[in-house]
């Protein structure tokens, strides 16, 4: 039988256009933990030697006016040597933005263009660079010494977390964003986990499962390590997205705080009985030592959950809802609450074994007493030896 199937066309052969980055920015983001709490007016008032302004949500798409920090964060942009990250170099201009409760965000802008091979190399070297950590600490330690009358239990911790946002502006050849995501899903995927092995349909699928977009001409894909934006202007997704990378940072180290915590806790319950004259003074020490901790981890777990209200179902709260669900924000939320009722209980226990003692103490004082006047009565001279 001839073969009659008819011979595939040049055209359908013909690859298509490889996707080119023509204008974009990589912004390189390191959160800090420096104290318990930061008033900001006094260090907006001591910060001189840099640009500075009070953060105000941007309000590209609309939104409900609760859409606010509070209070508004301090933004300070100021030069800093460029930091060569492969084939890159960061800008002149560094932002840090410091937050009430205790948290500096610096954040390194690199200019982007090129295949996403380039993207894709860029983010293999952003993963742990040492010079972009060391630079961003020293960014912090600076701040840190010109605002530290205004820093509550100033301290700057070892924890930090990094994100980075690769925003596109534009790109050739032209196409919509879910058509750009659709034929370019494997180097998509491995730029958002910095993976430059080629990744399983699963590992792409769960990389590229978290997206979202406003219009025909934006998109947006989060993950847990960076994110793409593609837009034009993006300032608002990048505010949420750094501000849910320093809730990350906040949430691990008050977990870890509070690990700490129990320990102490523990160690007090499991203490062995002390003596009578120090029962009353170490117990009420003990319970002052663990009501302080409760009411530092609550008032900076509030802080930092109330700064930025993002409820409903308006874009910039889609975004930060995927955010916290790539970062597993509600896990943290939920291990931090469960700590802090384990803490409560503690506090309740030594509360009870303090009652206990002193009612045994107290049992033991009216026996003595009536042992006393009952030895009375039968010696009649024994009141004259006192």
């Amino acid at each position: 039988m001839a073969d009659t199937q008819k011979p595939r066309s040049d055209t359908a052969s013909t690859p298509t256009t490889p996707f080119r980055v023509e204008k974009g920015t990589c912004y390189a983001l390191f959160a800090y933990e420096v104290g318990f709490a930061i008033d900001l007016d006094e260090a907006e008032r001591r910060i001189t030697a840099a640009t500075k302004q009070r953060e105000r949500m941007p309000r590209k798409r609309r939104a409900p006016h609760y859409f606010e920090y509070h209070p508004a964060p301090l933004r300070v942009s100021q030069p800093a040597g460029p930091v060569t990250v492969g084939n890159h170099r960061t800008t002149a201009n560094v932002d840090a933005v410091i937050y009430d409760f205790g948290a500096i965000s610096i954040t390194y802008s690199i200019p982007i263009e090129g295949p996403l091979a380039n993207l894709l190399t860029l983010s293999d070297e952003l993963w742990d660079h040492p010079q972009l950590l060391a630079a961003s600490r020293k960014l912090v330690e600076g701040l840190f010494d010109t605002i530290h009358p205004a820093v509550t239990r100033p301290r700057i911790s070892d924890l930090v977390e990094d994100y980075a946002i690769y925003q596109i502006e534009q790109a050739t050849p032209a196409g919509s964003p879910a058509e750009i995501i659709a034929d370019n899903r494997l180097p998509l995927a491995q730029i958002l986990r910095a993976e430059p092995e080629a990744l399983s349909d699963q590992e792409i699928e769960d990389a590229l499962a978290c997206r979202l977009a406003y219009g025909r001409d934006d998109g947006l894909l989060i993950d847990w390590n960076a994110a793409l934006v593609f837009d034009r202007d993006a300032e608002d997704i990048r505010a949420v997205l750094e501000y849910a990378n320093v809730e990350l940072l906040e949430l691990r180290y008050l977990d870890d705080q509070l690990d700490d915590d129990l320990d102490e806790a523990y160690e007090t319950v499991a203490r062995p009985g002390r003596r009578l004259l120090s029962l009353f003074t170490s117990s009420a020490g003990d319970l002052r030592r663990i009501a302080a901790l409760q009411m530092d981890s609550a008032l900076l777990f509030e802080g930092v959950n109330n700064a930025l209200k993002l409820l409903g179902d308006q874009y910039l709260a889609r975004v930060y809802r995927l955010a916290s669900q790539r970062l597993h924000l509600t896990e943290w939320d939920a291990s931090i609450a469960r700590k802090l009722s384990i803490l409560d209980n503690l506090y309740q226990r030594i509360a009870g074994q303090q009652s206990e003692r002193r009612m045994e103490v107290l049992e033991w004082i009216i026996i003595i007493l009536i042992a006393l006047s009952i030895l009375l009565e039968f010696i009649p001279d024994l009141p004259k030896l006192w």
